[in-house]
């Protein structure tokens, strides 16, 4: 799945904002609109950390995080 910051994801957010400028929305508002139709899309969500060094330093992982890690 693409997540925030890849190119996939960028290039969406693009068509995106070219759609909304295309349907009348100022170009200050539509990178905005853009963002918001991302983050409410469960697609293009991020996941979390891929890896249990993601999760941070072993002593400050609450125990949820270790739980999911291990």
């Amino acid at each position: 799945m693409p997540e925030p910051g890849s190119k996939k994801f960028d290039r969406r957010r693009a068509q995106l904002r070219r759609e909304a400028e295309d349907h009348g929305v100022p170009d200050k508002h539509a990178n905005e609109e853009a963002k918001e139709r991302l983050e409410g899309d469960p697609h293009w969500q991020t996941h979390g950390p891929r890896t249990e060094r993601g999760l941070g330093p072993k002593g400050q992982r609450n125990e949820r995080d270790d739980q999911h890690g291990s």
